[in-house]
């Protein structure tokens, strides 16, 4: 796939659509729509309402938490009327704000959600590890001062792969009916002076993945050893785990679905990552209930329910 393929400005697109969506989260108390403070999902669907000239109603692959990136948030809405790709991509981006962009946009069949297909989530958390403040950086990094020793970093984390209880590692105002989620794999890397957290799952407890970088974050600096995430699991009481990370390093880039969408792949991000050279969906996800279930097999068990 081409970054610059031609937008397509004659053939109406009608039903539902879905689009790839990227946002610097600074600015909002997190995707979800709501009465007291600015979020995304109220700037892309007061964008889109004016392109169609009819109220739309999107639903997100997602929610990300106040503070939070995407660099591929995927959305789905059924269009009230017809438009153009172009102006369905175009129109949206000229009606947002400059922190939040349309990349693509595509035909789907009507059994497409966003959210109930997706198969996993991915996240990269960036920590920048140097004894300068970022300045170019700042608002899409978390500034760590301290030497970080990614390696041991990357060994205290491989407890976490596979389906476990993260009573520990979600936030106290978590509304999830389980505490029970499948990461399918967590590495830790590091790139010259960046330090990245990168993780997926089939699905995300509130605050979650940066409980996680934190306590991350902490066996890096040698304060505790190779086994403090699994003393930290073994607790199941958040009130007795590590700090939470600061949101500005948590980046959302990918949202899997099974290849019958067709959803467009693109680079992962964020941008600072782009020399890594992944795409989307080039990690398989691992056998489980719920990709199952969501692919339309047999479901065993599903106690991995978003």
């Amino acid at each position: 796939m081409t970054l610059f393929q031609r937008l397509d400005e004659r053939t109406p697109m009608t039903g539902r659509l879905a689009m790839g969506v990227e946002y610097d989260g600074s600015a909002y108390c997190g995707w979800q729509r709501l009465k007291h403070s600015a979020s995304v999902q109220a700037s892309l669907e007061d964008a889109l309402s004016k392109v169609a000239n009819r109220k739309v109603t999107i639903h997100a692959s997602g929610r990300t938490d106040s503070g939070v990136h995407a660099t591929r948030q995927i959305i789905h809405f059924d269009a009230p009327v017809p438009r153009s790709q172009k102006a369905w991509v175009f129109g949206a981006n000229a009606n947002l704000p400059r922190d939040v962009a349309v990349r693509w946009v595509t035909e789907v069949p009507d059994a497409f959600h966003s959210r109930f297909k997706a198969l996993a989530r991915r996240y990269r958390y960036v920590v920048l590890n140097q004894p300068s403040r970022p300045v170019l950086e700042r608002a899409n990094v978390t500034w760590c001062r301290d030497s970080l020793d990614a390696d041991a970093m990357h060994r205290a984390a491989q407890v976490l792969v596979g389906e476990h209880d993260f009573s520990s590692f979600r936030a106290a105002g978590c509304q999830s009916k389980t505490p029970w989620r499948h990461l399918h794999f967590i590495e830790v890397h590091r790139h010259g002076p960046l330090v990245v957290i990168d993780v997926q799952g089939n699905a995300f407890l509130h605050h979650m993945i940066r409980n996680i970088a934190g306590a991350l974050i902490t066996v890096g600096r040698g304060e505790r050893g190779d086994d403090y995430l699994a003393e930290l699991m073994a607790l199941k009481d958040r009130s007795l785990a590590d700090v939470t990370a600061p949101a500005c390093g948590l980046h959302f880039v990918d949202s899997l679905y099974d290849e019958r969408w067709g959803l467009p792949r693109e680079p992962l991000g964020p941008n600072l990552l782009a020399f890594l050279g992944e795409w989307s969906g080039e990690r398989a996800v691992p056998d489980c209930p719920m990709a199952a279930f969501r692919r339309g097999q047999p479901e065993v068990v599903d106690r991995e329910a978003t």
